[in-house]
């Protein structure tokens, strides 16, 4: 997936490291969904994606930075948002994006689930950290 964010000099970010900077990282991405334009029901999709993605680097990486901008593509608006954590990585991507596997108590669906809300999804995982990279496009 190309790197929007380094592209735009209005990206935006948040440190998480509670639960109440996932609340925040969630505002970011709904206020940014808001400006760009994208329907109700795309941002409601972005930010569910985001909670879900949000959380789980909160609980599983540690915490980390969540980093989001408006983007263009053409003829095309959109909003990608990265994740990015110092966390102990993931060691077993093709798992974890399995519908209902789950490392916690959680339903299994934060990965996988956020995945089928936005329109691109890459993840790049290492000891070390985590880093996820989304998009929602108007349509």
């Amino acid at each position: 997936m190309k790197d929007y964010g380094a592209e735009s000099a209005s990206a935006e970010s948040v440190a998480v490291a509670s639960s109440s900077d996932v609340v925040s990282a969630r505002q970011m991405v709904r206020t940014l969904s808001q400006r760009t334009g994208l329907s109700l029901v795309h941002q409601t999709k972005l930010v569910t994606a985001t909670s879900e993605l949000g959380r789980n680097m909160l609980i599983y990486g540690g915490g980390g930075v969540v980093r989001a901008a408006s983007v263009l593509d053409g003829t095309r608006s959109g909003v990608f948002v990265e994740f990015a954590d110092e966390g102990p990585g993931i060691a077993d991507l093709d798992l974890a994006m399995t519908d209902g596997w789950t490392s916690g108590n959680g339903m299994g669906l934060g990965l996988s689930g956020a995945r089928r809300l936005v329109d691109e999804f890459d993840i790049a995982s290492r000891p070390g950290g985590t880093t996820v990279r989304i998009v929602k496009w108007s349509r």
